[in-house]
């Protein structure tokens, strides 16, 4: 029979690799914090830039208040006739100047447009947040339907770049002929990472396209530098209801209407005329 007196070698070298291992998994469990940390503040820096304001206030625009008291800026292009009003929700480094830029195109293809700018976005007031943003776009929605008495199966979502994130929110609670989603992002953490990698991540459209019931309309540059075309397609492929798509060999984030042509009001139209 063998005797051990003093401390068990064996158990010795365990506790001090486990003290180690415990350090170490300490070190990196900081280092990923404050990565986290680091990302949220970039992800707000990336996600809502202040941009130039590129218009006056005038009697075209309407003043929208939120339930903080923040005044919301929208303006509506009517177009007699039109079957669709679009609800269009901007991109980023863009306000209402911009978008009216752009309308005419969408008045000759034949539709009405409504659109808002975000908080500190053009003549809007207030700091955006994702939830904030949330119910803004969800006031603009409802002075569609009221106001401007748009009926619900008359409202065309459309969500560009980061418009996509408050765009999907807003069709998850509320009725519409459809949505359009261009340049949109699987999340706003993912444009950055690839991978999910970090906790707290923003408008994360993966995880609620599956639940959209309205037809859905994906628009994407194959070219996307921006926001890669990976994105589009991982959204496309987590959508359950009806979902067309339209990928545009060469075409970047934006300027895909003049970059595409004539395919991309096509696309659109036959999108449209199905709803």
């Amino acid at each position: 029979m063998r005797h051990y007196s003093g401390s068990d070698p064996d158990k010795f070298q365990w506790a001090e690799m486990w003290a180690v291992a415990k350090r170490i998994l300490l070190f990196l469990s900081g280092v990923y914090l404050l990565l986290t940390v680091g990302v949220h503040f970039l992800a707000l820096d990336r996600l809502f830039p202040m941009a130039p304001v590129r218009y006056k206030l005038t009697s075209e625009y309407v003043q929208l208040t939120a339930s903080d008291g923040v005044k919301i800026i929208g303006r509506h292009w009517a177009n007699p006739g039109a079957k669709f009003t679009l609800l269009y929700l901007h991109g980023n480094f863009e306000d209402l100047g911009r978008v009216g830029e752009y309308v005419p195109a969408f008045l000759r293809a034949g539709y009405a447009v409504f659109s808002m700018d975000y908080r500190n976005y053009g003549q809007s007031g207030g700091k955006p947040t994702e939830m904030n943003t949330c119910a803004d776009v969800r006031l603009a929605y409802e002075y569609m339907r009221k106001q401007l008495g748009v009926p619900a199966d008359r409202i065309i979502i459309w969500g560009y770049s980061v418009g996509s994130g408050p765009a999907v929110e807003l069709a998850l609670h509320q009725p519409a002929a459809g949505i359009v989603l261009q340049g949109a992002f699987v999340s706003v953490y993912r444009t950055m990472t690839g991978i999910p990698l970090f906790l707290g991540d923003k408008f994360v459209n993966l995880n609620k396209v599956p639940q959209l019931s309205m037809p859905v309309f994906l628009i994407h540059g194959m070219d996307d530098t921006t926001v890669p075309l990976w994105h589009a397609q991982a959204l496309y492929a987590a959508t359950n209801a009806r979902k067309a798509s339209l990928f545009i060999p060469g075409g970047q984030h934006g300027g895909l209407a003049d970059y595409a042509g004539s395919v991309y009001w096509e696309e659109l139209k036959k999108f449209t005329d199905s709803l």
